[in-house]
């Protein structure tokens, strides 16, 4: 028997934006780690194309077109995957949004509303509704995907206040939330080499050397399983240094 558990046997996740790059990755790796799993994104044929991947891994999935901006649409998809599984252990909030790369002096209402509704708001409210959930159960694993940008600030301006402010709300949920037994912390990638970010590695000379989707998968298992049952609150950085 193993020392350290990383077995997700039993256990039922959701997650956010579940479609492609960093989602899919994690949707993947927990499926083959022993997990259904529940994936939400805004297109329904790429969720559908992702929910074959994870149904010829042996587990159990559901794909649900929501919108993590719209409060009425995040309440209808802890619904549905409730109604299909019972229950929710894992939620990894993935989806996010960068409309607006210029400087933070010329940033328009619009772009700041709409970054922060998906990149903060928009997990803060479905969080709220999984941890309800979670409550009634035995605890729960909720994991942010935030960045380095958070961290450090970069040229992508009010996308690092939103996840900057996304590893604030991290710690505070999980201070609140640990004593339902319910575990928060978050991952923040360096750039990873997905359709998210190509406008900002192609064809730059670190285009070849960049992480991939996959790279990030491993430490939300971790996060997500029982070898990390005592890490709360905190924010692991993949970066390469």
């Amino acid at each position: 028997m193993s020392i350290v558990n990383f077995s997700l046997e039993g256990k039922v996740a959701l997650i956010t934006g579940g479609s492609r790059g960093i989602g899919r990755a994690i949707a993947l790796t927990f499926a083959e780690n022993g997990a259904d799993v529940a994936i939400s994104g805004r297109k329904l044929p790429d969720l559908e194309s992702t929910a074959e991947e994870i149904k010829a891994t042996g587990r159990k999935t559901l794909a649900v077109s929501s919108h993590i901006a719209k409060p009425e649409e995040s309440t209808n998809l802890v619904e549905k995957v409730k109604a299909e599984f019972g229950k929710i252990d894992i939620l990894v909030n993935n989806a996010g949004t960068n409309p607006y790369n210029g400087p933070l002096i010329d940033a328009e209402e619009w772009a700041w509303d709409v970054t922060m509704n998906v990149n903060l708001k928009g997990p803060f409210l479905l969080s709220q509704l999984v941890a309800r959930v979670m409550k009634d159960q035995d605890g729960g694993n909720i994991i942010n995907i935030s960045s380095v940008a958070g961290i450090t600030p970069s040229a992508l301006h009010i996308y690092s206040v939103t996840k900057a402010a996304l590893i604030m709300l991290t710690r505070v949920m999980s201070k609140e939330w640990n004593q339902y037994g319910i575990r928060v912390n978050a991952i923040a990638p360096g750039m990873v080499k997905t359709r998210f970010s190509e406008a900002l590695w192609k064809g730059t000379p670190a285009e070849d050397r960049l992480a991939k989707a996959e790279d990030m998968a491993g430490a939300a298992l971790y996060l997500a399983s029982d070898a990390s049952k005592y890490v709360n609150g905190e924010t692991i950085t993949i970066n390469s240094g």
